[in-house]
C-alpha cells in the first residue's frame, strides 16, 4: 500500500463522512486525520477497497467512542458540577497568613506532646489513635487535649496575640 496515494484518494471522502456522521467539520477532520494515522502506524495492507472499509470503520469507531466520553464527561459534570469559587482578597491571604504564623509560634512555644496533640486531634485523628502515638491511656486523651488548648491560648495571651 502507498500510504500517499491513499491519502490523496481517501482522506477527503472520509472527513465527509465524518461531518455527515458527527456534524462538526472540525471533529471531522480530527477523527479522519486520526484514523489516516492509526493506518500508517499499523501499516495495514489489502486492497484499495479493503483498505477504504478499514478506514471508514476506524472513523466510524472513533466517533462513537468520542459521543461515548463526551456524553460520560456530561453525565458526571451534571453529577458533580463544578462550582466558580471567589479568589479571596489580598488582605484575607495576608490575614488567614498571620494567623497561620502565630498559631505556629505558639504551637513551637508549646511542650512537645502537647504540641503533637493538638495537631493530631486537629488533623483527625480518634483520642485511641493519640494514646497510641504519644503513649497514654485512651481515657485521658480528652483531659490532655483540654490542658493543651488551655496551655495554647495562654501562649497566645502571653505574647500578645488574640486566642
Amino acid at each position: 500500500m502507498d500510504f500517499d496515494t491513499t491519502f490523496n484518494e481517501e482522506y477527503r471522502p472520509l472527513v465527509g463522512y465524518c461531518h455527515r456522521l458527527c456534524g462538526d467539520r472540525d471533529t471531522a477532520e480530527d477523527v479522519a486525520q486520526e484514523a489516516m494515522v492509526r493506518l500508517f502506524e499499523r501499516d495495514v495492507d489489502g486492497s484499495p477497497a479493503g483498505i477504504r472499509a478499514w478506514l471508514f470503520k476506524t472513523a466510524t469507531h472513533l466517533i462513537r467512542d468520542r459521543y461515548r466520553v463526551e456524553g460520560n464527561r456530561k453525565r458526571l459534570l451534571s453529577e458533580n458540577p463544578v462550582m466558580p469559587t471567589e479568589s479571596e482578597s489580598p488582605d484575607n491571604v495576608l490575614e488567614q497568613a498571620e494567623k497561620r504564623a502565630r498559631a505556629r509560634r505558639a504551637l513551637d512555644a508549646m511542650p512537645t506532646r502537647d504540641r503533637e496533640m493538638l495537631l493530631m486531634r486537629y488533623s483527625g485523628f480518634s483520642y485511641r489513635e493519640i494514646a497510641e502515638t504519644v503513649d497514654v491511656a485512651a481515657t485521658s486523651v480528652g483531659t490532655l487535649l483540654a490542658r493543651a488548648e488551655r496551655r495554647f491560648i495562654d501562649v497566645l495571651a502571653a505574647a500578645g496575640e488574640p486566642a
